[in-house]
């Protein structure tokens, strides 16, 4: 007798919304005044030590100040640890005339760092949200952008919080954030596949409950430049 072979039906799943991130994360800077740190110059010696680390001489000319331009470099790259998210979404206008519809701001380029390799990965922001009688500065959704791409991160992590900050802050009717980048840490080392790009979303209210808005956003992101 030949067997029948049935498909398994996977069991259907709750509807699931996205985990909530801790309101730490972008009502507050992430390092707090009182939170101790190494001094300059121990970071300085332990840029020096990786240096001698992969072989090199710390001692030559063209090195002698790298330790110090390594940290002034830090200083820079990092410094989003040291920066309040919620203080940059603060200030808003409530002079729309009654406009009801989202606000995008598109191709924002940021550049941040990959915790796992501290490699950057580099790209553009797109990020939407639908106001409630009040609007935020167009600059600030760049400059909160750049808050969270200055901290070591994942992409993911990255998407996750600049929709959470707007999101409990602005207090919108919805909010989409699209990210795409190309990672170094893919494209220089490992696999090394240049110009390969990784995409990640977030949703939250109207976006994530009407998937024409949805549609909508993404077809607005990838129109004609």
């Amino acid at each position: 007798m030949d067997a029948t072979i049935k498909p398994i039906r996977p069991n259907k799943q709750p509807e699931s919304r996205p985990a909530e991130l801790d309101p730490a994360e972008f009502l507050a800077a992430a390092v707090r005044a009182d939170q101790p740190r190494p001094a300059r110059a121990e970071a300085e010696a332990a840029v020096k030590t990786l240096l001698a680390y992969i072989g090199e001489n710390t001692e030559r000319e063209g090195l002698l100040d790298t330790p110090r331009r390594v940290v002034e470099a830090f200083d820079e790259l990092y410094q989003g640890y040291h920066q309040c998210p919620a203080e940059v979404l603060d200030r808003t206008f409530g002079e729309t005339a009654g406009y009801d519809d989202f606000v995008l701001v598109r191709d924002i380029e940021f550049t941040s760092q990959c915790e796992h390799h501290m490699m950057p990965f580099y790209g553009k922001a797109h990020i939407a949200y639908t106001p409630v009688e009040r609007v935020v500065g167009l600059s600030k959704l760049a400059r909160l952008t750049d808050i969270f791409a200055r901290r070591l991160q994942t992409q993911e992590h990255l998407t996750a919080q600049i929709a959470a900050a707007i999101d409990e802050v602005l207090k919108p009717r919805g909010v989409a954030v699209l990210i795409e980048a190309e990672h170094t840490c893919m494209s220089v080392r490992g696999v090394a596949k240049h110009g390969a790009s990784t995409f990640t979303s977030r949703f939250t209210g109207m976006f994530r409950d009407n998937p024409a808005e949805q549609a909508r956003f993404l077809s607005l992101v990838r129109g004609t430049r």
